[in-house]
């Protein structure tokens, strides 16, 4: 029998396990001793005295005071995603897109100008490309992938670096530790959205990055329950910039949605590992496939940043776009055809999801924008579930081929 060498377990957290930490990371149990972490459905919060409010509100004494600001049930879910993350602090929020405008309008004012990478979501290119220079704020978008294009676009007003990695859906990457230190030499701040390779497979912070948004209705939840979000950060940005912005603006994730994530974060490892398999074994499957004419996936050696996905990524992920030939129409009829496989533009779900980015997630970004990132009309982005991959392989064989078959 192989003989265990590791050294005693510590009570401290930030010593355990990923697996360890989600399950038992940040739980804090009232008097009545809960094994699962209680909800707290409560607005406000109660003091044995005026003194003890008056110093509640001057931080002199720890405790809640509103739930806008902060919830019990809340902080367990920011402190495990912290300990997760490897982060000196977590700030949930209501939706991804909400972390996402924290993140960034937080430390963005009026006179300054961000650089993004052009390959995200659509919800995001609006939040760089529209919502940001009608507060004063301009932007340039450029090639992610080239980090003289990072160079090139710095001005002297420039605060901020904001991509996807990879990117919502053609999964282009940037490399993080070169950016992040391309960013610290020009005092800017560097914000990553690392929805798609989740904190099992990516840690942004861990190269470099200042500020780290998920949308936790994805992966984190993972089964298509609640919608949430959070942002990740150090104390100091905490301090100067984020918390003010949340407690003022108010984009508080609810308490109820935050206990529904601290039970995804419990199973968050073993669904990760398993998607992961399924969507490598899936992406080889497709690229045999007549009528498909390229496959996109971070764990295969054809990906145009195979190298880079090696260097800063543990594993392929969950996410699989791909092309099929006929345009539109074959992507249409492929849809149409499946039989397990849901239509919808969410993803990380225990259940796999299609989705056809020009007429859905990307729409609204117009045909120009799509032509520049490479979204073309035959695109489709895979999001893999936990069902049986041969179940899964049976059924886009069946569904390319009827897409063929017009």
């Amino acid at each position: 029998m192989a003989q265990d060498n590791r050294a005693p377990i510590s009570a401290d957290p930030a010593s355990w396990s990923p697996e360890t930490q989600l399950v038992h990371g940040g739980t804090l149990r009232s008097g009545f001793g809960e094994t699962s972490e209680a909800l707290f459905l409560t607005q406000g919060f109660v003091y044995t005295s005026a003194e003890q409010a008056e110093a509640r509100f001057k931080n002199e004494d720890p405790g809640f005071q509103y739930s806008r600001f902060a919830n019990p049930t809340v902080s367990m879910f920011e402190e495990r995603l912290r300990l997760l993350e490897g982060a000196e602090v977590a700030r949930a929020a209501a939706t991804g897109m909400a972390a996402v405008t924290a993140g960034l309008l937080s430390f963005l004012s009026a006179g300054d100008h961000i650089v993004a990478a052009r390959a995200m979501f659509g919800s995001c290119r609006y939040i760089v490309e529209t919502l940001c220079p009608r507060f004063g704020i301009a932007m340039t978008l450029i090639d992610g992938r080239d980090i003289n294009a990072w160079k090139a676009a710095i001005r002297p007003n420039t605060k901020g670096f904001f991509f996807e990695t990879p990117a919502n859906p053609t999964l282009d990457l940037v490399d993080i530790a070169a950016v992040s230190a391309l960013a610290r030499e020009h005092g800017i701040k560097t914000v990553v959205d690392n929805v798609f390779a989740t904190p099992m497979l990516q840690r942004p912070l861990a190269h470099g990055a200042d500020v780290v948004v998920y949308s936790a209705t994805k992966h984190i939840d993972g089964q298509g329950r609640c919608l949430g979000g959070a942002v990740l950060c150090s104390e100091k940005f905490l301090t100067d910039h984020l918390q003010d912005f949340i407690r003022q603006t108010g984009p508080s994730l609810s308490p109820f949605n935050a206990w529904v994530m601290l039970k995804g974060l419990e199973t968050l490892p073993i669904r990760v590992k398993a998607q992961s398999a399924a969507a490598a074994f899936l992406a080889d499957r497709l690229a045999e496939l007549k009528g498909v004419s390229r496959v996109i996936y971070c764990g295969r050696s054809d990906h145009p940043q195979a190298a880079l996905a090696r260097k800063q990524m543990t594993g392929g992920g969950q996410m699989i776009a791909f092309e099929v030939e006929g345009g539109k129409e074959a992507a249409f009829r492929l849809q149409n055809a499946l039989k397990i496989i849901l239509i919808s533009n969410n993803l990380g779900d225990a259940k796999s999801i299609i989705t056809h980015p020009a007429t859905t997630t990307h729409f609204r970004i117009g045909p120009e924008a799509r032509a520049e990132l490479g979204i073309t009309d035959g695109m489709l982005r895979l999001s893999v579930g936990l069902e049986n991959e041969h179940d899964l392989a049976a059924d886009l064989e069946a569904a390319v081929a009827a897409a063929r078959s017009a």
